[in-house]
């Protein structure tokens, strides 16, 4: 069995970490330091991003070996069909496969910066389905992990229709799905729902995002279509200014997020850090202290919704 497979058969909550490949060389420095510290809490896999069009396939694949083989991570490299032919995906998955990687994170890709809609290469692929189809025919040793949003994609008319979609990714053979951040549980919730009366029923990694500022979280809930919580808008609006009073606002809705989900079923969570290990750290460590233990080591509830 590959090891992404694996993973999620153990009866222990699954832990996923997701770094973006630096620009320069202070936040070169930044990666690094948080690669190092986040080492001892032992994330099952992490995942590393890819920029519209490939435009940090270099750097992606660059770091994403670095992780491997200095601090020995597991990593899940993203490929987005964005500018990229067919025959270019293909040398993309051979680099990957003779690098070592195990498993992919696919999806279709944002747009290229000043892009309104998304226009596939002429000959190319148009969704994420069709990029699940094109590694698992020509790479089957390959675990697939692909994108869900709980709160439906930004640019689907309907709730239904993004279901279908998210269908025929897994159809086409995804291994298991994170998804895009959500701040109520109760939306990760709904939709498990939804894609286990539609027949899904591979893994569904909640993907969490520590709230450290109310600038931040505001931009990142237009961008990804995510509803901000009354409450931790009010919290955070109260804290607005003093950026250790907000970091304390945002981890402590992200722990109280991920104890409600692993107690209720969920197979683990996805960390959406920036690259920052502050958050991270202290996040994890206030976990382990409210479980009682380290959290990896806790058989996770058993619900057959989820």
């Amino acid at each position: 069995m590959n090891f992404f497979r694996d993973i999620w058969t153990s009866g222990r909550p699954v832990c996923s970490v997701e770094f973006f490949p630096p620009k320069n060389e202070d936040s070169e420095k930044q990666f690094l330091l948080t690669a190092e510290r986040l080492k001892g809490y032992h994330p099952n896999f992490v995942s590393m991003t890819y920029g519209a069009g490939g435009s940090s396939r270099d750097r992606s694949i660059g770091f994403g070996q670095q992780l491997r083989t200095e601090f020995g991570y597991e990593v899940l490299p993203h490929l987005t069909c964005v500018g990229h032919s067919r025959a270019e995906i293909g040398s993309i998955l051979d680099e990957f496969a003779d690098r070592g990687f195990k498993g992919i994170m696919a999806l279709r890709g944002d747009p290229p910066q000043g892009a309104t809609e998304f226009k596939p290469h002429p000959d190319g692929l148009r969704y994420a389905a069709d990029l699940v189809s094109f590694i698992h025919q020509n790479h089957p040793s390959f675990a697939l992990g692909v994108a869900g949003y709980p709160e439906k994609h930004p640019e689907a008319d309907t709730a239904e229709n993004d279901l279908r979609h998210l269908t025929a990714k897994v159809g086409a053979g995804a291994d298991f799905i994170t998804t895009q951040l959500f701040f109520d549980n109760a939306d990760y919730f709904r939709f498990v729902k939804n894609c286990r009366a539609a027949g899904i029923t591979v893994p569904i990694l909640p993907g969490i995002l520590t709230a450290v500022s109310w600038k931040q979280v505001s931009r990142f809930s237009a961008m990804c279509g995510s509803k901000l919580p009354a409450q931790l808008a009010a919290d955070l609006e109260r804290a607005s200014g003093d950026p250790a009073a907000e970091e304390e606002v945002g981890i402590n809705w992200a722990k109280d997020q991920i104890i409600g989900l692993l107690k209720a079923g969920a197979p683990g969570f996805h960390l959406y850090i920036l690259n920052r290990s502050k958050p991270a750290l202290e996040l994890m460590h206030r976990l382990g202290e409210e479980l009682g233990t380290d959290f990896r080591t806790i058989p996770r509830a058993e619900d057959k919704n989820l």
